[in-house]
């Protein structure tokens, strides 16, 4: 049997709970010899509690926030989040039965374990006396509600399409639940990391109060204005530093900086890298980088022309200048892609994957090859698909050294998803984070997949998607995702140049933020975390 937990998991959790009480390190070894910790595993403990005791979390204060969107559809609803506003919000006011760690490993939250023999039926218990805002204890009923009203088609929930993989979700008892799975997938613990899989109380229909059992209650709640926080002095991990915090969605980048300068809010979310320069000189501003996997990539239909003739594709990803993208159009802020969604943050990244070198002359050569250099072939860009229009000017730099024309069509960013995406011969898309492979190539790869964006379709490729879902070995998982990688790249209509960096900056009074494979903001989960220095 695969339990996914151990001391790991429990312990880092202990360790961080006492630190954040005052322990010292002589209670810490005393914690580590009372639970049987070995020398070397203490050790890996201690140096990370060392670190955190170098900068004591300070308790109070008021935080105040910026995030870059918000709407009148703003949600408390964790299944319908769609927003950064909601997200925030979510991770603030409710908790998962599992959460990610820095190096994107599966640790426990609600969940004291998670344990499964075959990868498809899971049983998960609970930590005992978590509770809700309200006093309310959770139950395994609550879990089991919360898992299966994503399958209700009323629900309208934004993760339906993965939550159709669980076919039972039954409580044992009050603080047991068994998941059962229409297939294996050795990724649900990981999956229940995600955002929208927060668990609320059982028979909930109005989300307006947002009880939850997280770090928060809230306060004031003002769709497409603001939120308002405050600690849950009874949070089942113990009271956080901030006394409450205060989000709201400011558009305008550019605001948004200013905002922090002038000394009006802490945080300023995902800055665009023409605000860098700006900040980077002030001495009481913090840059915080993470590079979770979010990328504008190149989308070449391989049913339709041009993208269905030999040689087009390839050359396309031999014309294209990645340093060029990354040093002038991304500033920096970014990481190298090699053409495949997964990001050098995830732990089955294949790094000794390169991506096709920058030579025009290749391309010429496949190009005239192909019979068509000298046509107009049109690039579908658009806002919506951020750094879009300056990479296809770009490739339309790049194509006319070699007589290749390309016709950049910048459509508005109203109506982009829906008229051009995923219908334009060659086009542009935007791909936000996501914590699995297994997720990333069932929604853009697989032949049946919903965001196939190039039409990529190849049996081998589904049949090993199927495998690697259902294992249990964790290096034949690396292994063939590793190969599955190299096969997208090589294979599929998409030109994945970079990895774009979110920034966010900081107030230097701000401490504690780190680093999230879920994205900027620690994954939206700041607030738990973070402190305001006097």
């Amino acid at each position: 049997m695969t339990e996914i937990t151990n001391w790991t998991a429990r312990d880092a959790a202990r360790v961080e709970d006492a630190i954040r009480r005052g322990a010292s390190r002589r209670d810490l070894l005393r914690m580590f010899m009372a639970g049987g910790i070995g020398l070397a595993a203490g050790g890996t403990l201690l140096g990370r509690a060392t670190a955190a005791l170098a900068q004591a979390p300070v308790s109070g204060g008021h935080l105040v926030a910026a995030g870059w969107s918000s709407s009148v559809m703003d949600t408390l609803d964790p299944a319908k989040a769609s927003l950064s506003t909601d997200y925030v919000r979510c991770c603030s006011l409710y908790s998962r039965l599992t959460v990610l760690d820095e190096a994107g490993a599966v640790q426990m939250e609600l969940a004291d374990t998670i344990e499964t023999a075959d990868a498809t039926t899971w049983t998960v218990t609970l930590k005992p006396g978590v509770t809700f805002h309200d006093g309310k204890t959770l139950t395994a009923d609550d879990v089991v509600f919360s898992l299966m009203r994503h399958l209700d088609p009323v629900t309208a929930s934004k993760v339906n399409a993965i939550a159709n993989q669980i076919s039972a979700v039954v409580a044992e008892n009050p603080t047991t639940v068994k998941i059962t799975l229409v297939a294996p997938n050795a990724d649900l613990p990981t999956i229940l990391a995600m955002h929208h899989f927060m668990i609320v109380q059982a028979g909930t229909t109005d989300f307006s109060m947002g009880i939850g059992t997280g770090a928060f209650t809230l306060d004031t709640f003002e769709p497409s204005v603001r939120s308002i926080m405050a600690r849950n002095t009874n949070y089942f991990k113990g009271p956080v530093p901030l006394e409450s915090f205060e989000f709201f969605g400011l558009a305008d980048n550019g605001a948004r900086a200013n905002a922090l300068l002038a000394g009006n809010i802490h945080i300023a979310a995902n800055l665009k890298p023409q605000q860098m320069r700006q900040l980077e000189r002030q001495q009481n501003v913090v840059l915080e980088r993470a590079t979770a996997g979010n990328y504008t990539g190149l989308n070449m239909r391989l049913d339709m022309d041009p993208g269905q003739k030999a040689g087009f594709v390839q050359g396309m990803k031999l014309l294209i200048d990645r340093e060029a993208i990354q040093r002038s159009i991304l500033r920096g802020m970014s990481e190298p892609g090699n053409d495949q969604p997964v990001p050098p943050s995830n732990p089955y990244y294949n790094a000794d994957l390169p991506a096709p070198a920058h030579d025009p002359d290749q391309a010429k050569a496949l190009f005239e090859k192909a019979g068509l250099l000298g046509q107009a072939i049109p690039l579908v860009c658009s806002d919506a698909a951020a750094g879009s229009a300056d990479m296809a000017a770009v490739m339309q730099q790049e194509g006319g050294k070699i007589g290749m024309r390309f016709d950049v069509q910048q459509v508005p960013a109203d109506g982009y998803w829906s008229n051009f995406w995923l219908k334009a011969p060659v086009h542009f898309g935007n791909i936000n984070p996501r914590p699995t492979p297994d997720i990333l190539f069932s929604l853009l790869y697989a032949s049946d997949a919903p965001w196939n964006e190039s039409k990529y379709s190849s049996p081998k490729f589904d049949a090993m998607l199927v495998e690697a879902r259902g294992s249990l070995d964790e290096a034949r998982r690396k292994e063939m995702y590793g190969e599955m990688q190299a096969m997208i790249s090589a294979e599929a209509g998409t030109i994945i140049p970079a990895f774009i960096a979110n920034v966010d900056a900081l107030s230097d009074k701000v401490k504690g933020m780190r680093k999230s494979p879920l994205g900027n903001l620690m994954g939206f989960a700041f607030a738990e975390h973070v402190w305001l220095e006097p």
